[in-house]
């Protein structure tokens, strides 16, 4: 299968929720499996869910965006990023809607759909919807993994 969309490179504006245009962009393009590659640029608004807490931080910024990784589907996304404040204090967490850009957000998207499909099951020890990264297609074993018994 051949996606006629194997990224996503955009500029977000001003005002711009990043979490509701990234959910937005793997529903309308049918993502089943991407990954941030970069996001930089600054927030205005932080809205960011710390660890063992259940309902996110909401800060008034601005904020500059010096890290941001994540995994995303059509079936959740799962985004981590670090901020910095005009004081050079950073703090991180989970990307939360509220997310707003102040001057841009500069992203860049790969979507692995073509190979992977990313489902969010619930874990039971968890409690928390976890990842599952399943292969759209196993290789053709070769004759030495046939001997070796792979």
């Amino acid at each position: 299968m051949i996606f006629s969309r194997p990224y996503l490179a955009v500029r977000l504006t001003p005002g711009t929720d990043v979490r509701e245009y990234l959910e937005k962009w793997c529903r309308e393009e049918k993502i089943e499996a991407g990954v941030i590659l970069t996001m930089v640029g600054s927030l205005q608004t932080a809205s960011i869910r710390m660890a063992g807490k259940s309902e996110p931080r909401v800060m008034e910024g601005p904020f500059e965006v010096v890290s941001c990784e994540g995994t995303l589907s059509a079936d959740g996304i799962h985004v981590h990023l670090a901020l910095s404040d005009s004081d050079g204090k950073v703090i991180g967490g989970h990307l939360s809607k509220g997310s707003t850009v102040n001057t841009t957000i500069e992203l860049v998207v790969l979507n692995l759909s073509d190979s992977w499909r990313f489902e969010r099951n619930p874990d039971p020890v968890t409690g928390h919807k976890e990842l599952k990264c399943v292969p759209k297609f196993m290789p053709e074993p070769t004759g030495a993994e046939v001997l070796e018994g792979r």
